[in-house]
C-alpha cells in the first residue's frame, strides 16, 4: 500500500511548511483515509485507480480531503462500538475523535472524505 507513505509525505511537507500545530494528528488522519480508500473503494479494486489528496489552509485551520472513485456498495460511516484498542476498524473512529469537524460526499467523479483540524 506505497500510497500511504506517499500521501503522509505529502502531508507532511505541506504541514511543516505551514508550521501548523496538528500536524501528527494530520499525518494520522490523512494515513487512516487513504489506508480506507485503498482498501474499500473502486480505486483501491481496480488497476490504475487513483487516491488524491488536497490541502488547504484557512487562517490556523487545515481541510484535507481525500478523493477517490467511491464504492456503490459502500459509504464512510462510523462503526458501533468501535474498540479504540482494536488494530483494525478504528478509522473513521479517529476521525471523529481528532478533527474539529469531518464528512463525505460523493461527486460525478467519486467521492470527498474530508477533515478539518482548528489550530491553536
Amino acid at each position: 500500500m506505497a500510497s500511504v507513505p506517499r500521501a503522509r509525505r505529502y502531508v507532511r511537507d505541506l504541514l511543516d511548511t505551514a508550521g501548523h500545530r496538528q500536524a501528527d494528528d494530520a499525518l494520522l488522519l490523512v494515513s487512516e483515509l487513504v489506508a480506507n480508500s485503498v482498501r474499500h473503494s473502486d480505486s483501491g479494486r481496480h488497476p490504475g485507480g487513483r487516491v488524491t489528496v488536497a490541502v488547504a489552509k484557512h487562517d490556523a485551520t487545515i481541510r484535507i480531503d481525500v478523493i477517490d472513485a467511491g464504492s456503490p456498495e459502500r459509504s464512510p460511516s462510523l462503526r458501533a462500538g468501535t474498540d479504540p484498542g482494536s488494530c483494525t476498524g478504528r478509522g473513521l473512529w479517529l476521525v471523529d475523535e481528532l478533527a474539529s469537524e469531518w464528512g463525505w460526499h460523493d461527486t460525478p467523479a467519486g467521492r470527498v472524505v474530508w477533515f478539518q483540524l482548528a489550530g491553536s
